[in-house]
């Protein structure tokens, strides 16, 4: 999800309650044509999950974009929604002109690569930031700050979002290759510049600690610090 400032975050006193996981699992997406937005979803590379009829009234398909712990559902008779009403829904890349040429690839069509000037007024279509698009990527191609929309056959509306660096507070909560190789690179690096240092202990006990700090949300900064307090607690234990 977009947005341009991170919310602090309180950690958990012993009175809390426990955290409970609530995963966004799935989106519904309202369709017109079933079967002309099974083409285009399959165009578009996702993973198809589920192709499931019941009568002439009823019918429910799930894609799950690559890397996404979230899927799309759309049918017949699962919402009143009117088609192609779905609008903002976003898609997090780490690479905005890789995601592009590869959709364009596939035939998709998708706008240029553009970015959010000071200005929120305009004839532009609405995007979170406002309506204003200036053409080109972010001038310090600031994370979260550039964008490629497209649409369905519906007209429902998609956005690409380069996400290179989270924010604070915003972890990580599906991993795939390229995620988890860019984690253990940088997990490494840090504990590279601990080791020299740091009292005789097994790396997995940092790695372990960092990673999951890093999922949590914290930078690599707070994360090397929780890190090596895993690491120093359990010695002296």
């Amino acid at each position: 999800m977009a947005a341009s400032r991170a919310l602090p975050t309180e950690p958990a006193s012993a009175t809390s309650p426990a955290k409970r996981d609530m995963r966004l699992e799935v989106v519904v997406i309202p369709v017109s044509d079933v079967d002309r937005a099974k083409e285009f979803y399959t165009k578009l590379g996702w993973r198809i999950d589920a192709d499931f009829a019941s009568g002439d009234d009823f019918r429910i398909m799930q894609f799950t974009p690559p890397g996404s712990g979230c899927s799309v559902i759309f049918g017949k008779g699962i919402t009143a929604a009117a088609p192609g009403s779905a609008q903002g829904l976003y898609l997090a890349v780490s690479d905005i002109e890789a995601a592009r040429k590869d959709l364009l690839g596939r035939g998709i069509q998708l706008s240029e690569v553009f970015h959010g000037g000071t200005e929120y007024t305009g004839q532009d279509e609405p995007y979170l930031f406002g309506t204003r698009r200036v053409s080109g990527p972010d001038p310090a191609h600031a994370s979260y700050r550039s964008f490629v929309s497209f649409h369905d056959p519906d007209g429902n509306g998609w956005l690409f979002q380069e996400l290179t660096t989270r924010l604070p507070g915003r972890g990580t909560s599906n991993f795939d290759l390229a995620t988890l190789t860019d984690l253990l690179q940088e997990t490494e690096k840090h504990h590279g510049v601990y080791e020299p240092t740091a009292p005789k202990h097994h790396w997995s006990s940092w790695y372990a600690a960092y990673i999951v700090a890093r999922q949590d949300g914290k930078t690599p900064e707070q994360a090397a610090e929780e890190a090596k307090f895993n690491v120093e607690r359990a010695l002296a234990a």
